[in-house]
């Protein structure tokens, strides 16, 4: 988990913005991390996966809407630099694709990931809480 006291830049995973956006049980662990938009680092693989799920679940309204929110961060952009340091991840941390570049992108600014995926479990500069039960 991340220090309580944590004042770096915020990666969150794609898991943790769609536990805050649907105010799921485990949302409250997220809040802080997002609506710190001055520290906030937002993989841009992060937003399609949001910009996806949300469209696919509840329509392009309320999928831009989302990916607004998430661009009042810092978007960060895949470069082939990136790449190379999230596949990289990947294989060190057995990682899947999207996860490692997630986590590559923390590792580059200096932050801590936000995330309820289990794969992040137990990596250093990963503040991981397991996914609630639904409210």
């Amino acid at each position: 988990m991340a220090p309580r006291k944590h004042t770096g830049p915020n990666v969150v995973d794609s898991s943790a913005w769609l536990e805050y956006f649907v105010d799921g049980a485990g949302a409250q662990h997220f809040a802080d991390a997002i609506e710190a938009a001055d520290r906030l680092v937002v993989p841009a693989i992060c937003v399609l996966e949001v910009f996806k799920v949300v469209l696919r679940q509840r329509g392009e309204g309320d999928a831009l809407q989302a990916v607004a929110l998430m661009q009042q961060g810092t978007v960060v952009d895949l470069d082939a630099s990136l790449a190379l340091s999230a596949a990289k991840a990947a294989i060190d941390h057995k990682l899947p694709l999207t996860d490692s570049v997630v986590y590559a992108t923390a590792q580059r600014v200096g932050g801590v990931v936000w995330t309820q995926d289990e794969d992040f479990d137990g990596l250093p500069d990963v503040a991981y809480f397991r996914k609630a039960a639904a409210k």
